[in-house]
């Protein structure tokens, strides 16, 4: 009898392409270097944390990020870096 914890979990995202989710990161990342802020580092204080407040308000960069699951944003991140591989 197997354990559940030795198998491998599936985790499924749509097919679609998630255009959206792009332009909001894109969008996310000029707002925050326009504050004088280092894109990277903020971001990925967000998506750790899940704490809005790594975003800065400029051009409503918060209120953008907050309409998707932070899921969304990490397979688009991921999406990006492979296929530029």
């Amino acid at each position: 009898m197997s354990n559940v914890s030795d198998q491998t979990m599936m985790f499924r995202v749509g097919n679609e392409e998630n255009n959206a989710a792009a332009v909001i990161i894109s969008t996310v990342y000029q707002s925050l270097q326009e504050k004088g802020y280092n894109p990277i580092n903020q971001l990925v204080g967000y998506l750790l944390s899940g704490d809005p407040t790594y975003i800065t308000s400029h051009n409503n960069a918060r209120g953008l990020i907050r309409k998707l699951e932070r899921d969304e944003l990490l397979e688009e991140l991921v999406k990006a870096y492979v296929k530029d591989k």
